[in-house]
């Protein structure tokens, strides 16, 4: 099995996104999973092109993009990603749709394959606040999520693809107050317990513990 991981660089203001910062710090193998890391921009569609670009490359399993969620206290595995760009700030090229559709002939909205709830208990097990998340957004994250299930749709029917969402470091917080936050060391230990749960689940069809769960 091979894992394409990607961390966005940072935006908003801030000097570090502690997605890409914990995706470096991955063991290249998980549980003899093959990982490949690559950081990918803050920027709408540029964000995919270099995603696809890698998908090309290596011909992953699995994507699996990593984003920053300042204000959130736990790794938040994401459920679904909807095709709509409404962008609170501008990315890092100063795009900033408005209620923009993703892809025409997308649907409104994909959900994950990936084992969320699986991920989030394997976290929790492992000592740290884990949870499902039912909203990625409309910034970029969503965007890079919802493009990478578009591409899975339409040109790569047997990946697979999901998103994380991790809080806040330390020194993102500094003049923040009352915000949560996590070391970048835990923040990558949890994606790699996330990462645990994905190659345990491998193929099996189990639509309590994926994305898609209806009940």
């Amino acid at each position: 099995m091979k894992i394409l991981i990607t961390g966005f660089d940072p935006f908003g203001g801030e000097k570090i996104n502690p997605a890409w910062e914990a995706v470096k710090k991955l063991p290249n193998t998980i549980k003899g999973a093959e990982i490949v890391k690559e950081e990918i921009p803050t920027v709408y569609g540029k964000s995919a092109d270099v995603c696809k670009k890698a998908i090309q490359k290596h011909q992953p399993d699995i994507v699996l993009n990593i984003g920053q969620a300042g204000g959130r206290f736990t790794i938040t595995p994401e459920r679904v990603a909807i095709n709509v760009d409404d962008a609170r700030i501008p990315d890092n090229e100063d795009n900033q749709p408005i209620d923009q559709t993703i892809q025409t002939d997308g649907q409104a909205a994909y959900f994950t394959q990936l084992p969320v709830k699986a991920m989030v208990e394997n976290v929790k097990n492992n000592g740290f606040p884990a949870a499902v998340s039912n909203s990625a957004g409309t910034f970029v994250c969503n965007h890079i999520m919802y493009q990478v299930q578009y591409m899975i749709d339409k040109e790569f029917p047997n990946m697979k693809g999901g998103f994380i969402h991790v809080p806040f470091i330390a020194k993102q917080v500094v003049n923040k107050p009352n915000q949560p936050f996590m070391q970048i060391s835990d923040i990558a230990f949890c994606i790699e317990k996330t990462i645990e749960a994905i190659v345990n689940f491998g193929d099996k069809d189990d639509l309590k513990a994926v994305g898609g769960e209806t009940h």
